[in-house]
């Protein structure tokens, strides 16, 4: 399942025809691990990730410079398939450190022992709400809300004002109007399902979709078609000549639509309905079997400095979870903060996911 609320704004950023910075450490960064394998002590440090794994490059360099480690960047797909892997490469990883799992897919990682404990240098600076990890298996490192976006303009045209709860999106004056994404193939599709569950309970989530579902709620796959295709608020939707004024995304793509503008808009077109929140958290660890394990503990360390944290944001599209990182302007400005964001416990995740998403898909999909 992809887990990648920075696809989002990666992909976002492609449909307005710009380019993101590839976080490989670059050609130097290349050259320099040339030949490391073969040294007596690795002073490569390799970080397997999701695609969307971003950072600054004079950031990384940065890092590089004070700790004398080169950081190699193993993309590996989506979420899901990268945790796939590292689970059958257990004991033999592929890297140093993994980066990129969240608390939906959590307990999967933590039952099959991938992650060795290191409690990280800054550890007491990440917000205690975030540390869902007590002994200290994975370390959080980004937050983020997915929730349903609405197109300003559709609204004010209308005179309808836009929803802001997961109640409201059941009334008829929203009949036709939400896309989301399935549940079974999409990270903010599941996170939206979890959301029901949150809000509604283990008992009442299935007769909420079944009202959403008679309201004319549209299932596509994925975030790529729902938001650049059917969301009529976003630069890619209008292209598409998209029909749908709501759709499930993230509270970080106000902000996103109008970075990528062109021209840059004085104020985000889209807005957040922020009763309609589930938060993800994403974390990364130190690999059982690491080659480079004192590497591995400085990246750690690294991914939870505030450099680190105050890069994230522009080029994740996430927030950072240490009580000392600010947020870049486009963020305060054009941005929301979620209060109260629906959540569920990752054990309970895991012990339910599977049937829950059977259960959606045969109740939405079929």
């Amino acid at each position: 399942m992809s887990t990648t609320r920075k696809i989002a704004g990666a992909a976002l950023a492609a449909a307005l025809g710009v380019t993101t910075l590839s976080a490989c450490g670059g050609g130097d960064a290349k050259d320099k691990t040339a030949g490391a394998s073969d040294a007596p002590k690795s002073k490569t440090v390799t970080l397997v990730s999701h695609d969307s794994f971003n950072v600054t490059e004079a950031v990384l360099k940065e890092f590089e410079q004070q700790s004398g480690y080169t950081v190699k960047v193993l993309k590996s797909g989506d979420a899901g398939a990268a945790l796939n892997q590292e689970i059958l490469t257990k004991g033999s990883p592929r890297g140093d450190v993994f980066f990129g799992v969240d608390n939906t897919l959590l307990s999967r990682a933590l039952d099959n022992g991938i992650f060795t404990p290191y409690e990280a240098k800054g550890l007491g600076g990440v917000k205690p709400e975030y540390v869902l990890d007590k002994e200290h298996r994975v370390t959080p490192v980004d937050s983020g809300d997915i929730c349903v976006n609405y197109d300003k303009a559709y609204f004010a045209d209308k005179k309808i004002a836009p929803p802001q709860t997961l109640d409201d999106l059941v009334k008829p004056e929203y009949k036709n109007l939400l896309v989301v994404e399935n549940a079974a193939t999409s990270s903010p599709g599941l996170g939206f399902m979890l959301a029901s569950v949150g809000k509604y309970g283990e008992e009442g989530w299935k007769d909420y979709w079944s009202k959403l579902k008679a309201n004319g709620v549209e299932v596509v796959d994925g975030w790529e078609q729902a938001y650049n295709e059917r969301f009529s608020g976003s630069a890619g939707g209008k292209k598409a000549k998209g029909d749908r004024p709501l759709v499930v995304s993230y509270a970080s793509s106000p902000p996103v639509e109008v970075l990528y503008g062109e021209p840059q808009p004085a104020e985000a077109p889209t807005g957040v309905s922020t009763g309609t929140c589930f938060r993800q958290v994403e974390f990364a660890g130190l690999l059982k079997g690491a080659k480079n394990e004192e590497g591995g503990k400085a990246l750690v360390d690294f991914l939870i400095s505030k450099k680190f944290q105050e890069d994230m944001p522009l080029q994740m599209f996430v927030n950072p979870v240490t009580k000392d990182a600010a947020l870049p302007e486009l963020f305060t400005q054009h941005g929301v903060v979620v209060e109260k964001p629906e959540n569920v416990a990752p054990e309970t995740i895991a012990k339910n996911r599977e049937q829950w998403v059977k259960a959606w898909t045969a109740l939405v999909v079929k």
